[in-house]
């Protein structure tokens, strides 16, 4: 298993540009934040049921899902995993607001359409293709690289 200083390597090669960056930036975390809210957008009477902490932020498919998604982070990087699991509670709370006065499905669809065109775009700017068309995992890799990006006091150019 590659190191996560090796997948952040191999990621860099598709991601020089500043502007294809900069793009990335945005749309990575708003694509992980509107698959957060599709997950959480699933009926989860299920876990309600089994857990019954009334608690619908913690009580939903995301969770179930996020809980997985920790793993790879944490067969990586422990420091990385908590990174990440932070800005999933951030995208569980805001998410879960945003369903109390948006139908959440539709908003998080419509923020994974435009964050992927964006990133699309970012590529074309770049001039090659997406990491993630060489592996599936890259597209894990992604968030973590950002994080690593925008938070770490060593900026990697």
């Amino acid at each position: 298993m590659r190191t996560l200083e090796q997948w952040f390597n191999e990621y860099a090669v598709s991601h020089q540009n500043p502007k294809n960056k900069a793009i990335h930036y945005i749309c990575v975390p708003a694509i992980y934040f509107s698959i957060v809210g599709l997950l959480m957008s699933i009926p989860s009477g299920l876990i309600a049921n089994v857990l019954k902490f009334n608690a619908p932020i913690i009580e939903n498919w995301a969770v179930a899902v996020l809980l997985f998604v920790l793993v790879f982070y944490i067969r990586l990087s422990v420091a990385m995993a908590i990174k990440i699991a932070f800005f999933s509670a951030i995208c569980l709370v805001a998410n879960y607001y945003i369903g109390q006065v948006l139908p959440l499905w539709i908003f998080s669809v419509g923020v994974f359409i435009i964050a992927w065109i964006g990133q699309f775009y970012g590529h074309k700017i770049e001039g090659k293709k997406p990491s993630f068309l060489k592996d599936l995992q890259f597209l894990m890799i992604g968030p973590a690289w950002v994080v690593e990006n925008l938070f770490s006091k060593k900026q990697s150019s």
